[in-house]
């Protein structure tokens, strides 16, 4: 999903100024863990700083996008529970995780994430979902994953948005 995450990122880039934070981390096998955070900042009260820190994140994000391979297995959950957490030490105002994923939790033998995920006052965005081979076969695998997502987001005191048109990020992030 990274050809769809840098251009949300890249939009990102350009419309967060001095004071807001922003958080990249990949979703893998064991995803409820700090290492999973690729790159973390809150942009400095001075223009020219936040600017620099800017160009620094896209440059740490360009290299690990370039190293970066396929996990074996996926930790939506615990994917989910690591940036609720971090959005909680930022205190902000406006609170979204966007997730570039498949949405298929696969987790490793004797994992276990059933605990309720911090999401009041959080917008959560799946940003075009990767359709996997079986959902071709079955089109309704794909929309009991949305579905799942959706129920586990909302249950816990988020909302949830699915978007697969990156031509309307203003949209989304216009308050």
């Amino acid at each position: 999903k990274i050809n769809n995450a840098n251009p949300v990122i890249d939009y990102l880039l350009a419309t967060l100024v001095s004071g807001d934070s922003l958080a990249v981390a990949s979703i893998d096998s064991a995803s409820f863990t700090e290492q999973n955070i690729v790159a973390k900042v809150t942009f400095d009260d001075r223009p020219s700083v936040a600017n620099e820190q800017k160009r620094a994140l896209r440059t740490r994000l360009n290299q690990y996008f370039a190293d970066l391979h396929p996990s074996d297995r996926t930790d939506v959950s615990g994917a989910l529970l690591q940036a609720a957490q971090d959005l909680d030490e930022t205190g902000a105002g406006h609170r979204y995780i966007l997730v570039f994923s498949d949405l298929e939790q696969d987790l490793p033998k004797g994992y276990v994430r059933k605990s309720r995920l911090p999401l009041e006052g959080t917008e959560v965005i799946a940003v075009d979902v990767t359709k996997l081979h079986s959902d071709n076969v079955n089109p309704q695998n794909y929309l009991d994953r949305l579905q799942h997502w959706k129920k586990v987001v909302t249950v816990d005191g988020g909302t949830w948005l699915v978007i697969n048109d990156m031509n309307h990020l203003d949209r989304i992030f216009s308050d």
